[in-house]
């Protein structure tokens, strides 16, 4: 797959190209059926099937209070929509002066005159433009006017819950993992390098954890997690507790893994955690004895479940 790093990069190098627009955080079902349209029409001319995609999230530019916490970096978006079979990738730095542009300048700028747009496929909310003036309505006005084609996806649901991004990380935050992994297609993750924690898994309790550190990324609801570990091409069961140990009263928040079976030092690693079931909130027990035989407990449902999932 070809990644272009901006509209004049791509400019002019596009064939025939069949394109989808958005944010696509996330890359879930809904944005995988948006996809399949893309790419069966792009075969159906001898064309490409491009994805332009922004980077930062466009929120996170207009207004950084109100931008939602990302489900995936860049990058990790990036590999998801090569994975899923398209061509090209535009991915277009978003600014002020980007947001500035209007609906109609940007379907002649960008989508004829840079791109060459023969076939455009967007979803049933899609708006455009500056102050998102632009909608459905006026698209297919302009696409009529100059000379390329439009599709509308409807809405993607999957068992009665609509396909969105915003539905994952409001399931993520319930701790409803089945949920979001059902409309992701695949187990919501989280990756970063592991870093020194307190010691006490292993000093204290003698249940060793790899301490993760997260950076720009939703975190799910705090508690415990029947999870996943994949280091250097292995996956392991592992048990993840996300938040603050309230039984030892220090109030720093943390991502600790124990991983089952595992016992080499992992400082400096970098560790993805999939996450496949939640299994408790976070508990202020009396002593340390009741949070280790609880973490045993933990441990044991987790590799149970685990070993069910397989």
């Amino acid at each position: 797959m070809a990644i272009f790093w901006g509209i004049e990069e791509a400019r002019g190098k596009l064939r025939d190209p069949v394109l989808t627009i958005g944010n696509f955080d996330g890359v879930h079902r809904g944005h995988l059926a948006l996809f399949e349209i893309v790419k069966g029409k792009a075969r159906d001319i001898n064309g490409q099937s491009v994805v332009l995609t922004f980077d930062p999230h466009p929120m996170k530019v207009l207004a950084p209070e109100k931008a939602p916490e990302l489900l995936l970096t860049t990058e990790e978006k990036i590999q998801l929509i090569q994975k899923a079979g398209i061509d090209m990738v535009v991915c277009e730095r978003f600014t002020r002066e980007f947001s500035r542009m209007g609906a109609k300048e940007f379907v002649d700028e960008v989508l004829v005159k840079a791109f060459g747009v023969k076939e455009l496929v967007v979803g049933y909310d899609y708006s455009f433009g500056r102050n998102r003036e632009g909608n459905i309505d006026l698209l297919k006005d302009l696409a009529l006017k100059r000379g390329f084609k439009v599709y509308v996806l409807q809405p993607v649901n999957i068992n009665g819950r609509l396909a969105s991004s915003t539905a994952i990380r409001n399931f993520l935050k319930e701790g409803n993992i089945k949920a979001a992994n059902e409309l992701l297609g695949r187990n919501y993750t989280l990756k970063g390098m592991v870093v020194k924690g307190k010691g006490r898994g292993k000093s204290i309790l003698g249940i060793p954890t790899a301490n993760l550190e997260i950076k720009d990324r939703l975190i799910p609801r705090k508690g415990v997690y029947a999870t996943y570990s994949h280091l250097k091409g292995y996956k392991y069961a592992s048990v993840t507790n996300i938040g603050i140990n309230p039984t030892f009263n220090n109030g720093t928040f943390s991502i600790e893994t124990h991983i089952m079976d595992f016992y080499s030092d992992l400082l400096g690693e970098n560790l993805e955690i999939e996450l496949i079931q939640f299994l408790r909130d976070e508990i202020k027990f009396q002593d340390v004895q009741q949070l280790k035989d609880s973490i045993m407990r933990d441990i044991d449902r987790a590799r149970n479940i685990l070993c069910s999932s397989q």
